[in-house]
């Protein structure tokens, strides 16, 4: 067993490439042994042994800085960098995390769990080396699963090629992000099949030329004499410039033919591949090279993996070739994955609304399944819209949309809306345009951790002019609150925030309707009793404390809010007869649905207290029972009992 004896990167050196092949196989089935005790990300892991292996047997880290993007690629990088043991504890509370976590390792130089960023950390690094105040040799920057379909990645590419920042940029490209990449750069999606076995006779010459091609562009010694006879083309008398536009255009011409990534130079950055990401003596080949090439500016290695490999049946898994998983039997597999809970309330409920009216249409950013938008896909293919890892596209697109006539459904984490705030407020919410907003994994989400948390989306959102803000409590009131909202988004945006895993299944009789809250339980004696306003999933807690709260002898009025932006005006004026109020919600308490009640109670009576519980502002740590995190800070029903006796 390679794996076992392989506890930093210097130990990879030693090995020959046989021993190398063997130790990819160990650490595939070492991963696929990690994740189904614990679950995490598989297919991207499997697919990147190869490439990092060849990474850490070029590169020095820490000297060299190797970044990824996303993060989520990085279990091989973490076992090669002598954390192999604490594999056990994977995405497990106080245990290792499923990114790349500055607090693990001096290997891990950034956290990076949202896609399309590392480009501009890199130029941000280069810059600093430059100026002689980072002291690492090579900036690596890795980008892998769909992170090219980003815009910031492209602003990125650009300001490095004006500056010419010799960052080398390793482009893992196995087509995908979380569902098949949609982006143009991508060789796996424009049909390149690395298993196919009989080329036609015209693919193979051009194999070969592009092949041919690369070794040369990849040469040093080439690299200088180009440069040499492009100074010498210049300084001809009178048809220099000619000269070098010439050779320039039949250059660009050739590049145009036998590889169209050759986009990347546009930019500023050398490109060369693709090259086999599963070939490590070939891909080191690339890297020396590519150290060399650096010094002229940015170059961009392109290699080819495939998700998955390895493990049958995540290449078989023609969705998403396991990119996460539950805990399974690594025998047979996961089950397939299927929407549940609320992302399944929501699946229902947007096909019902799309099948009654025309208009609405459903977008997504690379994440159709894990949103449960595939059935939608499935039944209405023209009037759905995979924008790939792009979120501010998304949104302004939505706004296009709805200028246009359409009724758009913006399908998404609450964590990513996040990273489309500009959008939102001044694309949409300024012109007062129909778009609704879904927000799944809203909330405490458990094992990805702090960057993964949907905490800021009330916060922010009930901040935004015209924004009207929903949170079911429910199965059956999320898809109540989608058809209502395809109404008032004539009026403007619409959010819909709802969580991660299980929703509660209610009858008829306890949904509400339209922007209105509802009295789930009502004390006998509200000047002497407690008022409790519960944020979306936080009602079940409620109904639960007060039945606790009962059986001790105290009675406490309990409200759904629903509306949580514009509040329930009688919400607000039958909470201001009570004694104290108590709001609890799943979402930081600073800004939050229970201060805004607290400033609307108080302008009805300034003497009634309202006791706001929430989150406070600080970065949440993974654990895969969110209920932990709620307990910490008595957002559980011995919290919220004890808040309420204390009152």
């Amino acid at each position: 067993m390679y794996v076992e004896n392989i506890s930093e990167p210097a130990d990879l050196r030693d090995l020959d490439y046989d021993q190398l092949r063997d130790l990819s196989g160990e650490i595939r089935d070492f991963i696929v042994a990690a994740v189904s005790e614990v679950g995490g990300h598989l297919g991207s892991n499997l697919g990147a042994v190869e490439l990092t292996l060849a990474l850490h047997r070029v590169f020095e880290s820490p000297t060299d800085a190797i970044i990824w993007d996303t993060g989520h690629q990085a279990y091989v990088h973490k076992i090669v960098t002598g954390r192999q043991s604490a594999f056990e504890t994977l995405r497990q509370a106080g245990g290792l995390s499923g990114y790349p976590s500055r607090e693990e390792s001096e290997h891990d130089l950034i956290e990076n769990s949202h896609a399309s960023t590392v480009l501009s950390y890199a130029d941000g690094l280069a810059s600093a080396r430059d100026l002689g105040t980072n002291p690492q040799r090579h900036i690596v920057a890795v980008v892998g699963d769909g992170a090219m379909t980003g815009g910031m990645s492209y602003e990125a590419l650009n300001n490095m090629g004006h500056h010419q920042r010799g960052v080398i940029v390793v482009l893992n490209d196995n087509g995908r992000s979380y569902a098949p990449t949609i982006s143009n750069l991508s060789a796996n999606s424009q049909g390149y099949d690395p298993q196919a076995n009989h080329p036609s006779i015209p693919d193979r010459v051009t194999e070969k030329l592009s092949e041919a091609l690369t070794d040369i562009r990849q040469n040093p010694v080439y690299v200088r004499r180009q440069r040499r006879l492009e100074d010498f083309l210049q300084g001809l008398p009178v048809v220099g410039n000619q000269a070098g536009s010439a050779m320039e255009a039949f250059k660009a011409g050739v590049r145009e033919f036998l590889q169209p990534p050759s986009f990347f130079e546009a930019l500023g950055s050398r490109y060369i591949g693709p090259f086999d990401g599963h070939d490590v003596e070939q891909m080191e080949h690339a890297f020396h090279n590519a150290i060399e090439l650096s010094a002229e500016g940015p170059i961009v290695v392109h290699v080819l993996t495939q998700k998955g490999r390895g493990y049958s049946p995540a290449e078989d898994d023609d969705e998403k070739h396991l990119h996460d998983a539950p805990v399974f039997d690594p025998v047979v597999g996961p089950p397939k994955a299927v929407a549940s809970g609320y992302t399944q309330a929501f699946a229902d409920a947007v096909i019902k609304e799309a099948e009654n009216d025309s208009r609405l249409v459903a977008i997504t950013a690379a994440m159709p399944g894990p949103t449960g938008l595939i059935p939608f896909q499935a039944r209405f293919p023209d009037r759905f819209f995979d924008v790939g890892i792009a979120e501010q596209h998304a949104v302004t697109s939505a706004a296009g949309m709805a200028m246009g006539g359409l009724r758009p459904v913006v399908a998404i984490y609450s964590t990513f809306l996040n990273r489309a705030w500009d959008q939102v407020v001044y694309d949409v919410a300024m012109h007062r345009l129909p778009v609704i907003f879904c927000l799944d994994r809203a909330g405490v989400t458990g094992p990805d951790g702090a960057s993964h948390h949907g905490v800021y989306d009330m916060a922010l959102l009930s901040k935004v002019p015209g924004m009207r803000v929903l949170v079911p409590s429910s199965a059956q009131e999320l898809a109540q609150m989608l058809h209502d909202a395809t109404s008032l988004a004539d009026d403007g945006p619409v959010a819909i925030r709802y969580p991660r895993g299980a929703a509660r299944q209610v009858s008829e009789h306890e949904v509400g309707v339209g922007l209105h809250g509802r009295k789930v339980i009502e004390a006998a004696d509200p000047e002497s009793s407690v008022c409790v306003v519960a944020i979306g999933k936080m009602l079940e807690t409620a109904e639960k404390a007060a039945a606790v709260l009962a059986e001790q002898g105290v009675e406490v009025t309990v409200w759904d809010a629903r509306s949580c932006t514009p509040l329930d005006p009688d919400l607000i004026a039958d909470a201001a007869r009570h004694r104290h109020v108590v709001t609890i919600e799943d979402g930081i308490r600073d800004g939050g649905i229970g201060m805004a009640i607290a400033t609307e109670v108080c302008e009805i009576d300034g003497s009634v207290p309202v006791t706001p519980l929430g989150l406070p502002t600080k970065f949440h740590p993974h654990d895969p029972k969110a209920g932990n995190i709620h307990a910490r800070y008595g957002l559980d029903v011995d919290g919220l009992v004890a808040t309420v006796r204390s009152t």
